[in-house]
């Protein structure tokens, strides 16, 4: 039983981050979400009985499948210096490869509700703090994570101006900058 709770709350978060990635942030409401899901408003509201704590699931899902991918790029290079920094870069590569609109779960939550956004800033500090405590330049660390921070802003604010070479560019020098000596 508490395989198919668990089941139908992925699949509603699921739903929730692909709507809001397909008709805007500003559009998501949780008769929307329960159509999308396949799952009734009562069901829907089973899971999240408010759309506050649907907002905030949502963010928690996007932070737990970054970590969890962090995690399994990390793994690849277990105990090389510099290995939380270079999965970083290897994981928002790679995202953006995918091409896929950015996650405006995150911009439904700071719509509706700015404190929703805790989360991701502890999310984050733990994140750079790992990539220091693991890189041979932290100060070099620090920067890679505010350039790749800064690009995922453009993406997320529709406001890029790097071209896909210039892109391909940045991306090449932080890696170089960040590989292992």
């Amino acid at each position: 039983m508490a395989d198919g709770r668990s089941g139908a709350r992925d699949k509603i978060l699921s739903a929730a981050d692909h709507l809001a990635r397909e008709v805007g942030p500003g559009h998501i409401s949780l008769d929307a979400v329960a159509q999308r899901a396949g799952v009734s408003k009562g069901g829907l509201l089973y899971h999240f009985p408010t759309k506050a704590k649907l907002l905030e699931a949502l963010v928690e899902y996007h932070l737990h499948a970054f970590d969890e991918g962090m995690k399994k790029r990390e793994r690849l290079n277990e105990g090389a210096p510099n290995n939380v920094v270079n999965a970083y870069v290897d994981l928002f590569t790679r995202e953006h490869k995918r091409k896929q609109p950015p996650p405006s779960g995150l911009m439904v939550a700071l719509a509706e509700n700015p404190n929703l956004l805790d989360p991701v800033r502890r999310f984050n500090r733990i994140l750079l703090d790992r990539m220091k405590n693991n890189s041979v330049d932290p100060t070099m660390a620090m920067i890679v994570f505010l350039a790749i921070e800064g690009i995922r802003s453009m993406e997320l604010f529709n406001t890029r101006a790097l071209g896909e070479e210039e892109f391909d560019a940045v991306i090449a020098r932080l890696k170089e900058l960040v590989k292992p000596a």
